[in-house]
């Protein structure tokens, strides 16, 4: 099992019940105790039935903000995130959130209310056929057309969003169903599909390894979602070797670990970059070769070989020719590998030493001239502020980047970003996720002005649940990676990104009740995030950056990551 798998609660004696209350029933036994929706005609009877329960309903303002909420909870603690949506309208707007589970590997159950089978396909009032609108962006789907079979078909969907390479799992509910009684056994034969590594495979491995000259470890976000991060950092202290990670893979290695030389890709670093393309064999942790990573993929890492790891087969070899394949659960495999590396040291120490040159040679440097805030400094401060407990919760756009590039995280749950997908509006809804998954953590939603807006309602139900979020909005009046883009690859012809009408966004955060004030100087930025820091509720804190900053290095599009771009 990927995900933590639910501890099930014994039922009490078989009562007759209606769907809907056996619906609510079968998700505590689960183990279920948050969940994020937002309640419509379709699904009001199990809006009903939640009164009395044990599950905590967090009622969002936008059906979206469910789903990027529940997947952030499911990332950060390690459980199958939850939300609900009525038909129609409310199911569609989940189907953003959805396709970011599916593209990030998070486990999620989706729950939806439909319109009664017997006007199934008569176009009836908020009818929509949602499991065909989403079957491509879900693991799998359910339609329960009779009320005894919802205690099965939810054990079902939690075992498939956790087990393997998890993701998001449908599960749709007509009216009818939730409406009728009936008696329902509690009980699913959940099959054992545990695939043990191949010893001949590890075996294989370390002969590849020991005749490696630069061998070099490539972090991918399975090793997290496999709970490998303690196995990965053990290979890597018993080898030697040096590491890069990909964006949903920080802090699987700390960043501040010996040997770890930051983020690979279109903006990563230069000696994680450089490495890779040096590399004669890369040992490939859960990763899939994705464009963002690889640059142009025909050059990518010319002269190395490949070994594999992955839970997911179908990934191996798909966009690389492996040498080496280590199918199944990625943490034993990790852990046979390295008994099997204790046997005798590697003599790589001209590569590692290579490596350590490079990445002091091209550390960040954080002295920008003037006196306006520079972002990256900004967040390399505030992540050593709030400590190992910090958690950033990441929207997308050059703040994503800045924070992936600068941050100090110790942890790979630290991390929460749309990574495959690249969702605006995921870090505002994610923040809120991640902070009711781990009360105790600093949470932190690192947003840009563009996406922040597009879910700015989530901060009625911080107000509304107490959710001490802390909010950094870095706002350059722009959608900035948009202009960077414009300004590089499109001779300068900046279409449709200014955002310099935005509204004043502490007023906005007052207005619903959150405490918010303004950075715009760099003598501002301790005593500014300090505050951030210590508010004892939500806080925001509006911090206005240059609109012409650029986020470097960059990887041009279509070019191989030999071929950075750096600023002036």
């Amino acid at each position: 099992m990927s995900a933590a798998a639910p501890a099930l609660k014994t039922p009490s004696a078989p009562a007759v019940m209606t769907g809907a209350r056996l619906l609510v029933s079968s998700l505590e036994r689960m183990g279920v105790e948050v969940v994020f929706g937002y309640p419509g005609g379709a699904i009001m009877p199990i809006y009903d039935a939640l009164t009395g329960s044990s599950l905590k309903h967090i009622l969002v303002r936008h059906e979206q903000a469910a789903a990027f909420a529940a997947d952030a909870y499911a990332r950060l603690s390690g459980r199958v995130g939850v939300c609900m949506a009525t038909s129609g309208p409310g199911a569609t707007n989940l189907i953003t959130g959805i396709a970011n589970a599916m593209m990030d590997s998070a486990p999620m159950v989706c729950i939806t209310g439909n319109v009664p089978q017997g006007v199934m396909g008569t176009d009836a009032f908020q009818e929509i056929d949602i499991l065909g609108v989403t079957l491509p962006i879900v693991k799998h789907s359910i339609l329960v057309r009779d009320a005894a079979e919802i205690p099965a078909a939810i054990e079902q969907a939690f075992h498939i969003a956790a087990s393997g390479r998890p993701g998001p799992v449908l599960v749709d509910l007509p009216k009818d169903v939730q409406f009728a009684e009936t008696v329902a056994p509690f009980g699913f034969n959940i099959p054992n599909e545990t695939i043990e590594a191949d010893a001949d495979a590890i075996a294989e491995a370390e002969r590849f390894i020991r005749a490696a000259e630069r061998p070099l470890i490539y972090i991918g976000g399975g090793v997290k979602i496999g709970r490998a991060t303690e196995a990965l950092r053990a290979f890597a202290e018993t080898t030697g070797i040096p590491a890069v990670a990909t964006l949903n893979a920080l802090g699987t290695v700390p960043t501040d670990a010996p040997g770890f030389l930051g983020m690979l890709g279109m903006h990563g670093t230069r000696a994680a970059n450089e490495a890779v393309q040096a590399s004669d064999l890369l040992i490939v942790m859960g990763a899939r070769f994705d464009d963002r990573a690889t640059g142009k993929l025909a050059e990518f890492a010319p002269h190395a070989r490949v070994i594999h790891f992955d839970a997911d087969a179908s990934e191996i070899g798909k966009l690389r020719e492996t040498h080496v394949a280590v199918g199944g659960e990625i943490r034993p495999a990790i852990e046979a590998l390295t008994a099997r590396m204790t046997t005798a040291p590697l003599t790589i120490d001209p590569w590692v030493i290579r490596c350590a040159s490079a990445a002091e040679r091209h550390a960040a440097r954080y002295d920008a001239p003037g006196e306006g805030v520079y972002a990256p400094a900004l967040l390399k401060q505030l992540s050593e502020m709030a400590g190992d407990r910090f958690v950033a919760a990441c929207d997308v756009g050059q703040h994503q980047m800045w924070a992936a590039q600068h941050c100090r995280f110790a942890r790979p749950e630290a991390h929460i970003t749309s990574g495959g997908l690249g969702a605006m509006g995921f870090g505002l809804p994610a923040g809120l996720g991640a902070q009711m998954a781990d009360p105790d953590a600093v949470v932190v939603t690192i947003a840009g002005d563009g996406g922040f807006m597009m879910n700015v309602q989530e901060l009625a139900t911080l107000r509304r649940y107490g959710v001490p979020l802390k909010i950094v909005l870095l706002d350059n009046s722009s959608l900035g990676l948009v202009r960077q883009w414009q300004e590089l690859f499109f001779a300068e012809n900046y279409s449709e990104i200014d955002l310099s009408d935005n509204p004043d966004f502490v007023k906005v955060a007052e207005a619903f009740g959150v405490e918010a004030f303004r950075i715009d100087r760099r003598d501002q930025v301790e005593a500014g995030l300090a505050r951030l820091l210590a508010a004892k509720g939500a806080c925001l804190a509006h911090v206005v950056i240059d609109p012409k900053e650029n986020v470097w290095p960059l990887v041009p599009p279509g070019k191989s990551n030999a071929e950075m771009m750096e600023g002036a």
